[in-house]
């Protein structure tokens, strides 16, 4: 079959990259660039495999499995990932956005039933989780912090291009004190912050550890739950009472976390699987 069609295409992906990735990752990579490229459906995929690419289409597609052979994210070697119903550019500055969050931002908008609360995401990276929520529930203010500045501008891009108005701030939560600048406080803080660690990277996948940003990946394995517990410290003072706290944690520390919540004055902790039945969501009230 010629390479010049979409099913021999597929067919030389599959063999230029199958001693790298699994078939099934390969098919979703096949997948999610002739999504890119021409707007095809998985269906499409199917049905339409006789239809023959362009010479400017196929030197793309050799640019990608160039790039996957290095281990590059399809994610950023597209510039983009979908999260929800949003399309979010992504650059190396940024965390890919993960399926488990999408769990996450449906758990938080599940669960607070008020019409105009006031959430705080620490810890932005690509405004995923701020911007999920905004579109979940438009009636809410949100708000979006972050350290890294190409992080922000990224955030601050996907919330233009989604059409959604979320306010940004560059913030150091572990140096942050409430006092200094809050005065509002929040009915909701949610947070993913780096919660992977350092011993933990020789069981990763290199696509993760030798592209995604480490600063908003892993801790050190001394201190695995710094932020956790930075940010509940603070969260105490930031929140209204009743108000909520919700975490994406490392699976390692669910029973942790919880303790820690306990230990400052937290109460209706509960700790949520995911779809894969691992304990990476974590609530509690103030």
């Amino acid at each position: 079959m010629s390479v010049k069609t979409i099913s021999g295409y597929m067919q030389f992906m599959q063999q230029e990259l199958k001693s790298l990735y699994p078939a099934t990752e390969i098919r979703q990579f096949s997948r999610i660039i002739f999504e890119y490229l021409a707007g095809f459906t998985a269906t499409d995929l199917l049905t339409k495999g006789d239809v023959e690419l362009t010479l400017s289409q196929i030197e793309f597609l050799d640019s990608c499995v160039s790039r996957l052979k290095k281990h590059e994210p399809v994610q950023y070697i597209l510039g983009e990932a979908h999260f929800l119903d949003l399309k979010l550019e992504v650059t190396p500055a940024t965390l890919i956005p993960r399926p488990e969050t999408e769990e996450l931002v449906m758990w938080i908008c599940e669960n607070v039933d008020t019409t105009d609360a006031k959430v705080l995401d620490i810890g932005t990276g690509s405004g995923c989780i701020a911007l999920g929520i905004k579109s979940q529930k438009p009636e809410f203010t949100v708000e979006a912090w972050d350290m890294s500045r190409e992080a922000l501008k990224t955030a601050k891009s996907n919330a233009r291009n989604n059409g959604l108005e979320i306010l940004f701030d560059r913030v150091d939560i572990l140096s942050f004190e409430p006092e200094e600048k809050h005065f509002q406080k929040y009915d909701i803080i949610v947070s993913n912050p780096p919660y992977v660690r350092e011993s933990e990277k020789k069981l990763m996948e290199p696509n993760v550890v030798e592209h995604e940003p480490h600063l908003a990946l892993f801790v050190n394995d001394n201190d695995p739950l710094i932020f956790y517990r930075e940010i509940s410290k603070k969260a105490t003072r930031m929140l209204k009472e009743g108000g909520f706290l919700f975490f994406e944690i490392n699976e390692a520390f669910g029973d942790e976390v919880k303790q820690l919540l306990s230990g400052l004055g937290f109460r209706d902790i509960e700790v949520k699987s995911d779809l894969s039945g691992k304990g990476r969501m974590v609530k509690a009230r103030i």
